[in-house]
């Protein structure tokens, strides 16, 4: 287990944007907006003699009731588990008395702390760090983490008070595999709950504030003896509705979350109903290909005329996720979440599988068997046969003649003619048509000069003689 750097302060003194410098990654969302950050996030530290766990935490605020308090509950996790931590100081703010408060506060913890002066960029750095002397916690460091100014010196001072090892294993090493689920959709239908409950911990901030979430967070955790990583995701609104920078950024960050991971969970909300919005976000969670399990949240205490609107809602708006299962849920009482797991694991598979091409040819025969091409200006189109061209998503490849002139409509029988026999249930399935070449073709263009008029005087002798 490698040890463990937290990263602490008051809000916007640029704690996101030094994990981001010590990971070498983009993961955090960085923005001038005090509380963006509000959920832990763990990343492998690179910059120094040696490598560590870093965790970016929420700004503290000393405020113990809404999203600040759940906040301040995640800090307070990330504290208990840091062998050392980073307070960070804004040198343009100067040495302020919420700072000393905290200072105060992570002293009598009795960790060792590094009081880290960021944002001198410019000006001499011991004038800089001069005013944080009383504050009692050794000598400053004065960095700049936008520009890289004098982190690595820190990390080399720091890492010498570091354990080089950690007896434990409580705390997840981040980017240890496994397979990754997105959790996605529209604000405050539960996504972090749902998160949480999987977990069987509080690991994420939650609200019944709408946007609670603003950054895709990702969680390593184990069931069943097998590894996964759950995101969680900033809610995705109408376009229109979208006007904050921070919150176009943070649609962005969940969009990314989908094309990279293996398969996406598309939360709704039953007592707001199923809208327009969630159309559009299955639309693009099926043009990305990932496999897909929807879970329908606050289902607990609906009447059966709810129910049965929802479940008609849900059949008119997104009839094309038909391959995909459905399961009804309270994330809040974990009613229904158990099945979740076991969900996800088959339609990974499904998407995933090998696909023989015996058995795509011969189930490709019936169909055609069964339900013929048309006729394309009076010539049949003739499909010969099938074989795998990719996973996840199941790209099955089908050759034959004029495949460029395939309906649609007929695009979807055979899709389904393929998912019903193969059971492919949980992953969206695509079909590629190729056209073989008339080996017949330009062969006039390869005779001899000395042939084509041999040709041509055969031509005209039979002319004459008919």
């Amino acid at each position: 287990m490698l040890p463990i750097l937290t990263l602490v302060g008051r809000p916007n003194v640029g704690k996101s944007t030094l994990f981001n410098r010590l990971t070498r990654t983009r993961d955090a969302l960085v923005a001038d907006y005090a509380g963006l950050t509000r959920d832990r996030r763990y990343g492998i530290g690179r910059i120094g003699p040696n490598p560590y766990i870093v965790v970016d935490t929420g700004g503290l605020s000393g405020e113990s009731t809404g999203v600040a308090g759940s906040v301040e509950q995640q800090i307070a996790h990330a504290l208990a588990e840091a062998d050392h931590l980073l307070f960070l100081v804004d040198a343009r703010d100067g040495c302020t008395g919420t700072d000393l408060e905290l200072a105060g506060r992570l002293r009598r913890m009795g960790k060792a702390i590094a009081l880290v002066v960021n944002k001198t960029d410019h000006g001499d750095p011991a004038l800089a760090t001069a005013e944080f002397h009383p504050m009692g916690l050794g000598e400053p460091f004065a960095i700049s983490a936008t520009q890289g100014r004098g982190v690595r010196m820190l990390m080399e001072r720091v890492w010498e008070g570091l354990p080089k090892t950690r007896p434990d294993a409580t705390t997840p090493t981040p980017g240890n595999g496994g397979t990754r689920i997105a959790v996605v959709g529209r604000p405050n239908v539960g996504k972090s709950t749902l998160v949480n409950r999987l977990l069987g911990e509080e690991r994420l901030v939650t609200c019944d504030a709408p946007g609670t979430t603003r950054d895709s967070i990702e969680v390593p955790f184990e069931y069943q003896g097998k590894a996964y990583t759950l995101i969680d995701t900033a809610g995705v609104r109408r376009r229109a509705k979208v006007r904050e920078a921070v919150e176009k950024f943070s649609v962005v960050k969940t969009l990314q979350a989908i094309e990279q991971c293996n398969l996406v969970i598309l939360v709704l909300d039953a007592r707001q109903g199923i809208g327009e919005q969630d159309a559009t976000l299955a639309t693009h969670i099926l043009d990305s290909g990932r496999a897909l399990v929807v879970a329908v949240n606050k289902w607990d205490g609906l009447s059966d005329e709810e129910r049965a609107r929802v479940r008609d809602a849900l059949d008119r708006t997104l009839g094309f996720l038909d391959f995909a299962a459905v399961h009804y849920i309270s994330a809040r009482h974990g009613s229904g979440v158990g099945q979740l797991p076991e969900a996800t694991d088959r339609a990974i598979a499904n998407a995933t599988r090998d696909l023989g091409t015996p058995e795509l040819t011969r189930i490709l025969e019936e169909a055609v068997q069964g339900h013929p091409p048309p006729l394309v200006r009076g010539r049949r189109i003739k499909l010969r046969y099938a074989h795998q061209g990719g996973r996840n998503p199941p790209i099955i490849v089908i050759h034959g003649n004029q495949t460029a002139a395939v309906p649609h409509a007929y695009r979807r029988y055979l899709i389904n003619c393929f998912r019903r026999r193969l059971d492919l249930s949980g992953t969206p399935l695509r079909l590629e048509f190729r056209t073989a070449t008339n080996p017949y073709a330009g062969r006039r263009n390869r005779l001899t000069p000395a042939q084509q008029r041999k040709r041509a005087r055969l031509k005209r002798y039979i002319g004459r003689r008919g």
